[in-house]
């Protein structure tokens, strides 16, 4: 019997890159049934709301997505659609995976870095204000029980994938109460796992690490914005946003995306590359219990890259978008 899974194409490039994607996952066989939804600037100009309720009701009924890159329209107070679907769904855990491909030219050979990232908090809790014309206010806020589930979350993700380290990023040195009772759930729930070694890091200087010394990571877990830079300059070590997906992961639900943006000079071009959303499929059907099609489309997409006889822009080729996923399908076969 197929699964249902919410299929959102995105803002920009993303029909492009999503559309080679879910049809990648098709022709792998996957049992999945596409119900498709709207959201982002486009459904803001078809459906009069940058997320429908419509779209709501899907996500509800299937419990799983597949999702593009949005537009969040600058002005006239529009929220992120991205951190509304997080919050709505409490998709606590934002988990993000960087890793070195064979063929991808790039400084490092042997990288694997999981960064999880609390999703629901933090800056982008969406508390502000302006107490006048020229000044702004934005609140970090930071919860003891939502700290305690992501830094959990992370122990056991090492534990399931074999990892042996997991690292803390913090500012706790300058942001003493936020970042302080951070650190302090860090080493209450660290002693729960004693067969996992444990060490936390100031961002700065890990950024700094990163760069200089990336083996050294195996899984980072942090709060929402250090979170959000901190996975994106792992991704720039391993050739950049198109490759890297993002998964949302809730107790009663689950998003994938790429975490790269919508692009707008290069939609309608045919040229960006799908392999962030490719991932983003690898992983959703990982979550839907149909691991052997996700390892099917792996290592397809391992082994494309591998070649380098079909290369995107980005990479180096000069391949589109369509080209790429035809070359990925061939490869399957």
């Amino acid at each position: 019997m197929k699964r249902d899974v919410a299929l959102i194409l995105g803002d920009g490039i993303g029909p492009e890159v999503m559309g080679q994607a879910s049809r990648i996952v098709t022709e792998a066989g996957a049992e999945v049934n596409w119900i498709e939804a709207q959201a982002g600037e486009g459904a803001l100009l078809r459906c009069g709301s940058t997320l429908p309720q419509e779209t709501v009701d899907i996500i509800e009924q299937t419990k799983v997505a597949l999702k593009g890159p949005l537009t969040t329209p600058v002005g006239g107070g529009y929220r992120s659609v991205n951190i509304r679907l997080r919050q709505h769904f409490d998709l606590y855990a934002n988990v993000r995976r960087t890793r070195t491909y064979e063929g991808v030219a790039t400084k490092y050979d042997n990288i694997d870095i999981i960064t999880v990232r609390e999703n629901t908090e933090g800056l982008y809790c969406g508390i502000g204000s302006n107490p006048d014309e020229h000044t702004a206010m934005s609140t970090r806020l930071i919860t003891e029980a939502a700290e305690r589930r992501i830094i959990t979350y992370a122990f056991e993700l090492a534990g399931k994938m074999g990892k042996k380290k997991v690292t803390a990023l913090h500012k706790a040195n300058i942001l003493k109460a936020t970042d302080g009772l951070f650190l302090r759930c860090f080493e209450d729930i660290s002693a729960e796992f004693p067969n996992i070694a444990h060490e936390d890091m100031i961002i700065d200087a890990a950024c700094m690490k990163l760069v200089t010394d990336p083996e050294n990571f195996e899984i980072i877990v942090t709060t929402n914005l250090f979170g959000d830079i901190v996975s994106d300059l792992c991704s720039g070590l391993v050739g950049g946003l198109g490759l890297t997906c993002g998964n949302n992961i809730g107790e009663a639900a689950a998003i994938f995306e790429a975490i790269h943006g919508t692009a707008p000079a290069m939609a309608g071009r045919n040229n960006a590359n799908p392999s962030a959303c490719i991932n983003a499929g690898i992983e959703m059907l990982k979550y839907i219990g149909q691991e052997q099609c996700a390892l099917r489309i792996e290592n397809s997409l391992i082994k494309t890259l591998k070649e380098g006889k079909v290369r995107t822009k980005d990479l180096g080729g000069s391949a589109s978008c369509s080209m790429f996923a035809d070359e990925v399908i061939r490869n399957m076969e």
